[in-house]
């Protein structure tokens, strides 16, 4: 049997070798640690501490404790079970127990709730199972490439690979939120018998759950618990400009000056990859760049910031390996060589849980970047990506399979500190990869190297509703997909237009892609440039119609000034499914193929080619005017919306913050 004591704010077991902790952890959650042998770790991972946690009513009697923390509490039995319950004592989440033990479901399987087996000469392997909650709907978790914005009944991998991030944290119709407060690899799996959290090697079980009945309050309740998007730059809301990568400043400037003379809008133009000599060495090749500051005081004055790509590789022959390798600086191999990658040179990424490593690679980019006059970041490569061979690479924070997906956490916090403490008030950066928590770093993540089809253009629609549930409210996709692109292609043409108009819409405008008929790259060493991707680079009908698009986000900026302050003050997403702010219109459930752009422009992109027509539900709750045409439309019906290629459909909600016509 449990036995059960209260330790100041906090509800503690101790059963057999196990201990548990449950406290309040910021209004209306509470977090719950378990370990085995050890006392329980101070490590808040993606958790922030709290100075408020919330006061705890606690009461224990007849071997068995309850904890309330405003809306939420839960109760743990004498056997040691756990159940939580939300508003007005709805029970939200209880834990999978089959036992012949004391537990209330009796059972030969022998199967545990809380199941922690010994690594050998290591941590444990856990696994922790909850009951399933029928017709339960589950918003968030992350980027997968499945399509879908409903996780429930799927099968989640716990780990980062390019195009994919794991973002451990999820949104329940059944009102509550939950963060698998873990960085180590594993999977979940939310399947209609139980729900099956796995971590490969770990010392403690810890989660984060709120209650509320609002998604609003949920979302908010988890950025107060892992911390807040700051408030987005003015300077980077508008159109931000790149292809595969420009070989040379003459080249990138030639773009910005043709951009600028044709009267056409620009925010943010990018010297992407091999801009280098090698990797790890931080700076501009100067036979191809030969005068960054001039170049950067152009931009400027043309109303451009210039964004470089960064990636944390670093090659043998860099002039910074030696040093890096003799201290410590780079990630460790379990085995065989200290070698990540043999692309366009040896390299192994550097180690961003050492703040040391992190102090050194920031006075390299300060030096070569920063006193140039740039500020933005494209920090790349941010899963790591290798072979995916978990179990071989080690931090100076442990193992890759213990910690590994916090890796683009601090690889984003190495940045923002620096861009902080060199006078940046609210920096931003692109990162090809999140985990819970790097919001609070200025991260803008995108979808990574997908492909130009229609099907992926549909799962990175899916993907970034997921990401924006995630508590990530910056996230943009290579607008037209990255992976190759024919300009002279209709069909292509066809799919840019659309995901263009999709991308006029999102936290961050932007174009990329590496597209075909490009140049030689010039050296062996270096990568190649990717065909023509500005938007004059499809033909006249397209061009006309991606300007309309460019000045239609222009004429947005004051409402989506005041949709990042509320991102920044309050958690809400940026971009987010119907769901999310119509909770109690039961069809917003299952509309996985249009979104919400902050609280009053509804969106439903065209997914397929030559489409000239598609539904639209109009949620019940509101009145709706289409952009188009100005009709008005009660909410609650579906409608059979024209969309010619010039027009994705758009609806604006009656009486909100923004009105225009497209």
């Amino acid at each position: 049997m449990a036995i059960l004591n209260q330790v100041g704010n906090r509800l503690v077991m101790q059963r057999d070798v196990e201990r548990l902790w449950i406290e309040p952890w910021g209004p209306n959650a509470l977090r719950v640690r378990a370990v085995r042998h050890i006392d329980v770790p101070e490590e808040n991972w993606a958790l922030l501490p709290q100075e408020n946690p919330g006061t705890a009513e606690i009461s224990i009697a007849d071997g068995e404790g309850s904890i309330r923390n405003g809306k939420i509490s839960a109760r743990i039995t004498r056997a040691g079970m756990l159940y939580f319950y939300g508003e007005n004592d709805k029970p939200i989440l209880r834990e999978y127990w089959r036992s012949r033990g004391p537990f209330e479901t009796i059972s030969a399987l022998e199967m545990k709730a809380r199941e922690f087996r010994g690594r050998v000469g290591g941590d444990f392997e856990l696994t922790m199972r909850f009951e399933a909650n029928p017709g339960e709907h589950i918003f968030g978790m992350g980027q997968y490439q499945d399509g879908m914005i409903d996780k429930k009944g799927c099968v989640l991998e716990l780990a980062h690979r390019n195009s994919q991030a794991s973002v451990p944290f999820y949104l329940s119709s059944e009102g509550y939120g939950f963060l698998w407060n873990n960085p180590s690899i594993g999977r979940v799996t939310f399947a209609k018998n139980r729900t099956e959290w796995y971590a490969s090697s770990t010392k403690t079980l810890d989660y984060w759950i709120t209650a509320s009945d609002s998604p609003a309050e949920i979302m908010s309740a988890y950025a107060d618990a892992t911390g807040h998007t700051p408030m987005m730059p003015d300077y980077v809301m508008g159109f931000w400009q790149c292809k595969l990568r420009y070989r040379t400043q003459d080249e990138l400037l030639a773009v910005a000056r043709r951009h600028k003379a044709l009267g056409l809008p620009m925010d943010v133009i990018v010297s992407d990859f091999f801009h280098w000599p090698y990797q790890g060495d931080w700076r501009f090749d100067e036979s191809e760049w030969p005068d960054p500051e001039a170049m950067v005081q152009e931009l400027k004055q043309m109303g451009i910031e210039l964004m470089v790509s960064i990636w944390p590789y670093v090659d043998e022959k860099s002039e910074n390996y030696h040093e890096m390798r003799q201290r410590g600086y780079l990630v460790q191999t379990e085995r065989g060589l200290q070698l990540c990658s043999t692309w366009k040179g040896n390299t192994i990424p550097y180690d961003p849980t050492n703040p040391e490593a992190r102090e050194y690679v920031w006075s390299i980019v300060k030096k070569n970047y920063f006193d140039k006059g740039i500020k933005i970041f494209w920090l790349d490569e941010a899963e790591p990506e290798w072979d995916y061979d978990f179990d071989h690479y080690r931090y100076a924070r442990g193992s890759n399979l213990a910690v590994g997906n916090i890796y683009p956490v601090v690889y984003a916090q190495n940045f923002y500190e620096g861009l902080k403490q060199s006078g940046v008030e609210r920096p931003i950066n692109l990162l090809r990869c999140a985990w819970a928590g790097s919001q609070r770093y200025g991260a803008l993540v995108w979808s990574g190297d997908i492909d130009t089809t229609f099907r992926s253009f549909r799962e990175q629609f899916t993907s970034g509703l997921s990401m924006a549930m995630s508590g990530i409210p910056w996230w943009t996709s290579d607008i037209g997909g990255f992976h190759g692109g024919d300009q002279n292609d209709p069909n292509f043409r066809e799919l840019l237009v659309r995901w263009f108009q999709f991308g006029a819409f999102c936290p961050v405008f932007r174009l990329h892609g590496d597209r075909r008929n490009g140049d030689d790259p010039g050296s062996a060493s270096k990568a190649h440039t990717g065909g023509p991707n500005e938007v004059w680079s499809y033909g006249e009908e397209v061009f006309e119609i991606l300007k309309k698009y460019l000045f239609l986000r222009e004429e947005m900026r004051p409402y989506i000034k005041s949709v990042m302050a509320k991102a920044a003050e309050t958690g809400a997403p940026v971009i987010r499914p119907l769901y999310y702010d119509f909770p109690r219109d039961p069809a917003t459930l299952t509309i996985e193929d249009q979104m919400m752009f902050g609280d009053d422009v509804l969106v439903a992109p065209v997914f397929e080619l030559g489409a000239r027509q598609r539904q639209v539900y109009l949620p019940a709750g509101a009145s709706w005017i289409d952009a188009h045409t100005g009709e008005t439309y009660a909410g609650g019906q579906t409608l059979l919306a024209d969309a010619p290629l010039e027009r994705c459909p758009v609806y604006l909600r009656q009486g909100g913050s923004v009105s225009f016509t497209i």
